[in-house]
């Protein structure tokens, strides 16, 4: 199998593609948009901060690339209706949908499961973890009109073992893994559509920062130096790729 991390990318590899990104606004999901678009797709970012996707909208125009539709969308209080809205729009404006990357997260609180707040863990599964349960269901139906097209999730290091405070984060990851198994295996007979969730590793992300706060940034990769992975599971050459959990770097 083609290594993910070291991927190469033909040019033209997203022609005509279309690709929607939640958390499209800033970090790895405004980076995927930009890389994405770099290579040929139609892209959709969703996003809670007008501002962030007004900043990324300018970077798409300085580097001459498809101007991408924006979205508003607060996931945490996203109600099933606005995601069928979202899936109608798209409809509406492409006629399909190749590509969906889950990318939209937030850290939460690293406390004790003992000391947890309740509300707080529920903000962080709504964000996490349901709110791409109920984005993917609702498109579907457009994912399912190209003859192959592809759902990627973004996981973590502590979705794969657990790690001390990382709390409702981590679950929210392990929960992330098991829904790329079971829904990878629902749609693989049924159709074209392939399921898998990709690692980013460490990358200097705001996030990043929020987790680690005595790290030192230049230490770690940049956002665009892992998109390998992401062309990689967007494009033709993980067309028999499915149910994976993929290490960016």
């Amino acid at each position: 199998m083609i290594k993910a991390s070291t991927y190469k990318a033909p040019d033209k590899l997203l022609e005509d593609k279309v690709i929607l990104i939640s958390g499209g606004g800033s970090g790895i999901g405004r980076e995927a948009g930009l890389t994405f678009s770099s290579f040929g797709a139609n892209t959709i970012l969703l996003g809670k901060d007008s501002s962030n996707l007004e900043e990324t909208y300018s970077l798409f125009e300085k580097n001459n690339l498809k101007r991408p539709i924006l979205q508003v969308i607060d996931l945490e209080t996203a109600k099933k209706e606005d995601f069928k809205k979202i899936s109608n729009e798209v409809l509406k404006e492409f006629g399909k949908l190749d590509g969906l990357l889950n990318n939209a997260s937030i850290l939460g609180t690293k406390t004790s499961i003992q000391n947890y707040d309740l509300e707080e863990w529920r903000r962080v599964s709504r964000v996490n973890f349901e709110s791409a349960f109920l984005l993917t269901r609702s498109l579907l139906p457009v994912l399912e009109i190209p003859d192959n097209s592809s759902v990627v999730f973004t996981s973590s290091g502590v979705g794969k073992k657990g790690r001390a405070y990382w709390g409702a984060y981590a679950i929210s990851k392990f929960a992330t893994e098991g829904l790329v198994q079971i829904l990878s295996e629902e749609l693989e007979k049924t159709s074209g559509i392939r399921v898998n969730a990709i690692n980013p590793g460490p990358v200097e992300t705001k996030m990043r920062a929020q987790a680690y706060p005595a790290e030192d940034p230049k230490t770690l990769k940049n956002p665009k130096e892992v998109m390998n992975a992401y062309l990689f599971l967007m494009g033709i050459d993980s067309l028999n790729i499915t149910g994976q959990s993929i290490e960016a770097q």
